[in-house]
């Protein structure tokens, strides 16, 4: 369990070979090295390696033989002071021979990238290692970042970037056979998150380096990730993710840093008076360690992931030679489990007890890690008083809770300090900023609850210490509202306690007890009473049992169909079969056979803002919900805790790497690069928004980005777009109220009225659009799946309607090809063909065009498998981004603010971050539409009274959507859901039908907008300008300012 200084003491995508050649390496560079050891680094491997080198080359593909570039020997020859060329392609070299994961006689691409992050890596190690040897030595408060998610998309770009030296890697992969795009290529993701929740955590991660705050990041390290996704005539299906089946040359084991975690068993009190926890089920959690590179620092912080397994003597070899093969191995595959897919099924009472184990192991291991660090840097002297000055814990979501009840249980159970003495600690965080948590939903049935039960029986020391921190906050309440008025006191509690549907504890049993006022009771009324309690009570098991996982801000269904809070059960009886008098006894008996018990619940939320320091929301809307609506009551106890920190994402990965033309137009217009770390400079542009030469490079940028996005269309989905066509695109996890329904009703709208047209009217009133969608729907979320499902059938039809073709697909208005306008197709055609068959010529956009008008043509286009990597390249595409989920639902969004910084213009309601990005960017530069977050509860009581009337042109295009135009599926299910005043699964709870109008008419704006291109450019740019507030940077100075407490250490 001790701390485990920073070498590359194993690899686990590396040989037992490999890990005895990286011996002496490993061993060194333990010790920390400087960058004056460096030069020792490299003599040793040349005194290792000197001797021979020669990578045989087997393969007949010429670009799979490994060029000599003038290096003849796999000698060190690197030099992380200056690399050049030369030395790195010398350090690729020697990771080729001396860290094998492929035959020595093939240096194709799959072993190119290992070699290559292998080499990356080593520069890492060096300053990984200085950055926390400073920190060690200063003894300085870090931050500790808990996330169940961390998106982080492919590595070797972004770190070599961040090293500045992308340039020499490039120039070094050429001189040995290879370019650094196909060698990129093979990086798979890592499937480590789902959405925003882990693409935020990653782009903190990236801030903290670059800014040089001293930090960690603690997470899980999934084997299958969530899940990849595959697009077939039956919708999505879902397969494992294989990141891991050729290892991840970035990771590093720490099989030194590993710490027992415990499920099950009971609790005693011993002899000596203290409590223990024993017997049930043990594992370990073994340490992964990743190293966050910031840019253009040495800076360079860790991101720990941990593996669950059970030790080798849980084996059971007699159940194994008795040829009870399964039994055998059950410790361990229960142990191995845990880590194996991020957030598994809950349907059923295994799939929800392996999330808790998730969650715990989350929290348990960090906890163990982080107080080992604080007493080895206290040394023999610890003084417990003094943790909240060193640690501050931000738990991203509720699911690091339960981070609160082990810190006790360490505390009081492991390190011998009385309950007041760590309580006394738990309640200095109000003082000394240590444990905060961060909001990412505004729907009061996706807070997550745990049944009191199943807690109790996995995690009994854990119920224990909930109870008594429960107890704490009922002493707070009563302290502050007093018992006068019971009323208000039962209300009180009700909403705030952690622990739902539980009676008081002892000492407040009689706080709520009421004088009676008669004795003489009303049947009716007792009836009417009991009546509203099996509803309140229906309705909170359902919600009881909604384990919802965050992708984007806000958590996803694990149910099928997730039911809204609001939304009673439908009675079983509408009218009862004929009126009887029913004596006082008789109902009472009736009653008892009709109420259930209610579920205990514990409610992580309530149980985070009772002992964090800090509650934020992640957008200025959001927050404002948080605090008047979602947890009203705690803040009008304690109104200090609560904060704003709108998101804000890294713009090294998500503008200057993934978006390099467009970079490099901003650096020269502003005269500087220095807005890649300093985003206010971005703001620089707007006096540059009528510059005619500026828009010009503005519209090439965005062109070559779209041709890119046109071969990874051809290559995931087989369609040909046209690059002269709008690329109007909405990529999210697939969810019913990010609407991505309204998105393709408006579609189909759109599609039907070109049918009824003529083609010069069609080409009149439409611009070429090409739509494409993308988006992974949680496995068991059946309407998700089917709304997934529409959009591949809407494609289907759409793209081989050749009569609409020229418009929904794109409009060919002309023909280019050696300098001259060729208005017949066919001639282009057999133009093109004789250039390319007999003259060779290479343009790619004439080989393109030749292939447009003669292979199959999309208009409507379901990427599969969304990821950070097609992320990367769609973004920097886009022309018109759709961020369209009902007012009030979306806590902020990030990939809002992507588009933005790449000058697409957004259409969207105001939700989430929406709010803030319109007012930088400019009201006329947003379109606008939809009803307003203080207006939607209205509008669902309007519905729920029968007085929705819903617009003819919504009726229309349900009815198109059930005349089968589309394809023999039965979507009544889906076009179900927006109809009716209330049931599960029905009433428009998302208000599809209020909005669609608006939004059809919002659409419109957007085709005028986009015919006169001058002032689409001017848009574009003006909100890349006004994106400069979006950074993650300023988001984490926020956090260090006013949550952590921690500075900048910068190392020297």
């Amino acid at each position: 369990m001790a701390f485990s200084q920073f070498s590359a003491t194993s690899c686990p995508s590396s040989s037992s070979e490999s890990f005895v050649q990286y011996g002496s390496l490993s061993r060194f560079i333990s010790f920390g090295a400087r960058s004056g050891n460096s030069k020792r680094l490299l003599n040793l491997r040349s005194r290792r390696v000197a001797r021979s080198f020669s990578v045989k080359n087997v393969s007949s593909e010429p670009n799979a033989k490994l060029k000599e570039s003038g290096v003849k020997e796999a000698t060190s020859g690197y030099n992380p002071d200056s690399p050049d060329a030369a030395s790195i392609a010398s350090s690729i070299k020697y990771h080729a021979e001396f860290t094998p994961l492929f035959s020595p006689d093939k240096f194709e691409l799959p072993k190119a990238y290992f070699a290559t992050a292998q080499s990356v890596r080593d520069n890492l190690i060096i300053n990984w290692n200085e950055t926390y040897e400073y920190y060690e030595k200063l003894n300085v408060k870090q931050a500790y970042y808990l996330s169940m998610e961390f998106l982080q998309g492919r590595a070797l770009l972004n770190a070599i970037g961040n090293l500045g030296l992308t340039g020499a890697y490039a120039e070094a992969l050429n001189n040995l056979g290879h370019n650094l795009e196909n060698v990129v290529s093979q990086e798979p993701d890592a499937a480590l998150g789902n959405g925003g929740l882990g693409r935020l955590a990653s782009c903190f991660l990236d801030s903290l380096a670059t800014l040089n705050y001293p930090a960690w990041g603690y997470g899980l390290r999934y084997k299958y990730g969530l899940f990849k996704q595959r697009i077939t005539k039956d919708g999505q299906e879902e397969v494992a993710e294989n990141w891991l089946e050729l290892g991840n040359p970035w990771e590093m084991v720490r099989n030194d840093v590993s710490y027992p975690i415990k499920f099950y068993g009971k609790v005693v009190s011993g002899s000596d008076g203290k409590t223990n926890w024993i017997g049930g089920e043990d594992i370990q959690a073994v340490a992964y360690d990743v190293p966050i590179p910031g840019y253009k620092t040495k800076t360079t912080i860790n991101l720990r992931l941990w593996s669950t397994k059970a030790p080798s003597e849980d084996f059971d070899l007699y159940a194994f030679n008795s040829g009870d093969h399964t039994k055998a191995a059950e410790a361990l595959s229960n142990a191995e489990k845990i880590c194996y897919i991020l957030y598994p099924g809950d349907e059923s009472v295994e799939g929800k007890i392996l999330r808790l184990k998730q969650q715990y192991t989350l929290c348990s291991a960090s906890l163990q890690d982080i107080i080992a660090q604080f007493e080895r840097r206290s040394g023999t002297n610890v003084r417990w008083e003094e943790f909240p000055e060193k640690v501050a814990v931000q738990m991203n979501d509720t699911h690091p809770t339960l981070c609160i009840p082990e810190l006790m249980r360490i505390l009081v159970d492991v390190k011998g300090l009385s309950w007041k003495e760590a309580w006394n600690i738990t309640q200095r965080y109000f003082l000394l900023q240590t444990v905060a948590y961060t909001n990412h939903t505004v729907l009061p049935e996706a807070l997550e609850k745990w049944s009191l039960e199943l807690m109790q029986k996995l995690l009994p020391r854990h119920v224990e210490i909930i109870e008594m921190i429960d107890e704490e906050l009922i002493h707070a309440i009563v302290s502050e509202y007093g018992t006068a008025d019971v009323d208000l006191l039962e209300k009180k509690l009700k909403e705030m306690r952690i622990l739902e549907n539980v009676d008081l504890p002892a000492p407040f049993a009689d706080l709520l007890v009421k004088p009676k006022k008669s004795a003489v009771v009303d049947p009716s009324d007792k009836v009417k009473n009991s009546e509203e309690e099996v509803e309140v009570g229906d309705e909170e098991l359902e919600v009881a049992d909604e384990e919802l996982e965050p992708a984007d801000e806000e958590p996803e269904p694990a149910d099928e169909e997730p039911k809204p809070a609001d939304e009673e059960p439908e009675p079983a009886d509408e009218e009862p079969e004929a009126e009887k008098e029913i004596s006082p006894a008789a109902e009472e008996k009736k009653e008892a056979k009709v109420v259930p018990e209610p579920q205990k619940l514990v409610r992580m939320a309530n149980l985070c803002i009772v002992a964090g320091h800090a509650v934020n929301g992640v957008a200025a809307i959001h927050s404002e919900i948080v605090k008047n609506e979602v947890f009203n009551e705690f803040y009008k106890l304690w109104p200090d805790k609560f904060q704003n920190k709108t998101n804000g994402v890294t713009p090294r990965r998500w503008m200057l790497f993934c978006n390099p033309d467009l970079s490099k137009i901003i650096s020269k217009w502003i005269g500087t690069e220095d807005w890649v770390t300093n985003t206010e400079k971005l703001a620089e542009l707007r006096k540059f928004a009528d510059n005619e030469d500026l828009q010009k490079q503005f519209r090439l940028a965005k062109r070559n980005n779209k041709m890119k996005v046109v071969s990874l269309i051809k290559e995931k989905t087989g369609y040909l777009v046209s690059p002269d066509a709008m690329f109007d695109i909405q990529v999210k996890r697939i969810h019913e109220y990010k609407r991505q329904l309204m998105n393709i009703l408006g579609i189909v709208y759109r599609y039907k009225k070109m049918k009824e047209m003529s083609d010069a009217e069609r080409k009149a009133k439409f611009v070429p659009r090409v739509c494409i969608f993308g988006g992974k729907a949680f496995a068991t979320y059946v309407q998700a799946k089917r709304i997934v499902k529409f959009i591949t059938d809407v494609g289907a039809t759409v793209n081989h309607d050749a009569e609409i073709g020229d418009l929904l697909k794109w409009r060919l208005g002309r023909c280019w090809a050696v300098g001259k306008v060729y208005q017949s197709v066919d001639m282009a055609v057999d133009l093109l063909s004789y250039l390319c068959a007999f003259l060779l010529v290479q343009s790619a956009e004439y080989i393109l065009l030749l292939g447009i008008l003669k292979e199959l043509r999309g208009e409507v286009i379901f990427v599969p498998d969304y990821n950070v990597s097609v992320a990367e390249l769609l973004i920097p595409a886009s022309e018109l981004s759709q961020h369209i989920s009902t007012a009030g639902m979306e806590a902020s969004g990030t990939s809002n603010m992507k588009f933005a910084m790449n000058g697409c213009i957004l259409i969207g309601t105001l939700d989430g971050a929406n709010v803030e990005i319109r007012e930088e960017v400019g009201e006329e530069n947003f379109f606008l539409f939809g009803a307003k977050a203080h207006e939607i509860a209205g509008l669902r009581k309007e519905r729920t009274e029968g007085k929705f009337v819903p617009d003819p042109r919504f009726e229309e295009v349900k009815e198109f959507v059930r005349s089968g135009v589309f394809g023999s599926n039965n979507y009544n299910e889906l076009m179900g859901s927006l109809e009716g005043k209330e049931g599960y699964g029905r009433a428009d709870y998302f208000l599809v039908g209020k909005d669609f109008p608006s939004y059809l008419e919002c659409q419109e704006k957007v085709d005028e907008a986009y015919q006169d291109q001058k002032l689409w450019t001017r848009m574009s740019i003006l909100n890349t300008a006004g994106s400069y507030k979006f950074s993650s940077d300023r988001t984490i100075h926020e956090y260090a300012r006013d949550i952590w407490n921690i500075e900048p250490i910068e190392l020297p």
